[in-house]
């Protein structure tokens, strides 16, 4: 059975998360491997294109079309909310807009929704493999007609791990460069795939077993929280804490190998 909810209104937020982020797929789908007019934003590796920016704008003259009263924040610009908005919508349009922009098929869309400040519904919709990852408190995470499950390693040599790099690595001294060699001289695999809701979706799929990533923003996570969260997995901060929502440090794991993995990320 596919991922359903027995709350009309989460029903009703998950149809319209589903519709726009297949909107937004189709146009990564059509430009993929075209010319593009390519920008940078913070720094000279942190990128932006025209579509991010189309993506973008489907997905919030969708919201607004039909939800005119919701909260937004948007990566590319859209913040917008109202004092009694109790809907949060939280935008990735183009989440790995730097493999997009090299040809590598490695990037998505993801729309976090918050009701009441709760993460409560959660797509990750990867255009290319036609796979869609959901969430909806308390009815599991999804994949297609499969329910999502962590793995149930628990030794750290065994695991597949991934990670990311800030935008500021090549000026900042906090680069993740040394918790990076010390999980790779202890882990399987390490993977740096530059899609931090792929990966949290990976963890949540049981397709790799642990993510740690800094300096992240909530568009990154807000979908991929909840997904991995319903799969059985774990999110912190990198003192244990609970997850920060803001995407400053995030780490995440099927549980079992949680605190292995915050011992050689912040030991």
């Amino acid at each position: 059975m596919p991922l359903a909810t027995t709350d009309p209104e989460l029903a009703e937020l998950l149809a319209l998360a589903r519709e726009l982020a297949a909107t937004a797929g189709a146009i990564q789908r059509k430009r993929y491997e075209t010319g593009l007019t390519i920008e940078t934003k913070s720094a000279s590796i942190d990128l932006v294109t025209e579509v991010d920016r189309a993506c973008e704008r489907a997905i919030v003259d969708g919201i607004r079309a039909r939800r005119p009263h919701d909260a937004l924040l948007a990566e590319e610009g859209h913040r917008e909310a109202t004092s009694d908005a109790r809907i949060r919508w939280i935008i990735d349009p183009l989440d790995g807009t730097t493999n997009f922009a090299h040809g590598v098929p490695r990037f998505c869309v993801s729309i976090g929704i918050e009701r009441e400040g709760v993460r409560s519904v959660g797509v990750v919709y990867d255009p290319l493999l036609d796979e869609r990852f959901e969430a909806v408190t308390g009815a599991g995470a999804w994949l297609g007609d499969r329910q999502l499950s962590v793995t149930g390693e628990s030794d750290f040599g065994r695991a597949l791990v991934a990670t990311g790099f800030a935008y500021d690595v090549h000026t900042s001294d906090d680069d993740n460069l040394a918790a990076f060699g010390r999980v790779v001289k202890s882990a399987r695999g390490i993977r740096r795939d530059g899609s931090a809701a792929l990966d949290l979706c990976y963890v949540a799929a049981g397709r790799i077993d642990a993510y740690w990533e800094s300096k992240l923003h909530p568009w990154d996570v807000a979908a991929g929280f909840l997904i991995l969260e319903e799969a059985g997995g774990r999110t912190s901060d990198y003192r244990n804490g609970p997850p920060d929502a803001s995407g400053r440090e995030v780490a995440a794991s099927n549980g079992q190998l949680h605190d292995a993995l915050l011992a050689r990320i912040n030991p």
